[in-house]
């Protein structure tokens, strides 16, 4: 699990970068801080997963329980699948609001940064996010197709995949963090305030 931290710090790193105006990638050193900004980040990331997984896995096991009567086997059946539904759609919305999220906290590297709604609320309805999220989600698609693709060939085919997802998902941050500028951030005072100052860049 330390790898997955000490990656995820350094996407971390790359957002803060930047929507800092920097386009240098940052440097690959002190795994300790990146592992310690990974664990944030991903707990920002389960946060925002558990509403899917509640929400429809709920009604997925109600459905399942439902399911056990052989007079409501349909309800049941039915239930699993609105469960089903609404886990993919809620699973949608929660990738579409995540990045801006872990864009605000690399900003601050407050972990309450990735919950002040007050000050994400207008990026994410801005149609330049909307814009850069689909941009996003395109490279990393992309991405993800060449490396599946070289994965095919063993042993430096998988190398070259690794390296190729990599950079892909460094190209799919930096896209957002790049759009950061463009979009309406706003400063709070109180609960949902985003701090005012940003952590140093190359950080």
């Amino acid at each position: 699990m330390v790898p997955v931290f000490i990656l995820a710090g350094y996407f971390i790193r790359v957002l803060n970068r930047t929507a800092g105006g920097d386009e240098v990638p940052p440097v690959f050193d002190e795994w300790g801080e990146l592992a310690v900004t990974g664990l944030q980040a991903v707990l920002i990331g389960v946060a925002y997963a558990l509403v899917p997984t509640i929400l429809g896995g709920g009604v997925v096991a109600i459905g399942i329980g439902l399911s056990g009567d052989g007079s409501l086997d349909g309800l049941g059946v039915a239930a699993v699948l609105v469960g089903g539904l609404l886990w993919t759609l809620l699973s949608f919305v929660v990738a579409y609001l995540l990045p801006a999220a872990l864009v605000n906290f690399a900003r601050t590297r407050s972990l309450g940064a990735g919950f002040a709604f007050g000050t994400l609320k207008p990026i994410w309805l801005s149609r330049s996010y909307a814009v850069a999220w689909g941009t996003m989600l395109l490279v990393a698609l992309l991405g993800g197709i060449v490396a599946g693709v070289l994965n095919v060939v063993p042993i430096l085919g998988q190398i070259a995949g690794v390296f190729v997802g990599f950079y892909a998902a460094v190209a799919a941050y930096s896209v957002i963090g790049r759009a950061w500028e463009d979009l309406p951030v706003v400063d709070h005072t109180g609960p949902d305030a985003m701090l005012s100052t940003s952590v140093d860049t190359d950080r």
